[in-house]
């Protein structure tokens, strides 16, 4: 699978764990314009990246709980990235 380099307005990171995750947004210019830890659910994740979802991309370490949250982003059409072993990968 290719890197994924498709430039978006904003960049989500979130390191996430089975009961909390930490999201950071950022702008394409950098600036933070979002960091908190939050409960790891759908309807948090939901409500902390919406004011961003119009250009925003999702990255997410590889490991056991990142499967809810790609088929969220998948559902609600937000572009999700796997990040493993130093690579990016687009996940779906």
């Amino acid at each position: 699978m290719p890197n994924y380099n498709k430039p978006h307005q904003f960049y989500a990171g979130v390191d996430l764990h089975a009961r909390s995750m930490f999201v950071h947004i950022l702008s394409a210019k950098g600036k933070t314009v979002f960091e908190r830890d939050l409960p790891a659910e759908p309807d948090a994740f939901l409500d902390a990246v919406q004011p961003f979802r119009k250009n925003l991309v999702v990255g997410c370490e590889c490991m056991f709980a990142w499967y809810w949250l790609a088929d969220l982003c998948k559902g609600k059409r937000i572009p999700f990235v796997l990040g493993r072993g130093g690579t990016t990968r687009r996940a779906g």
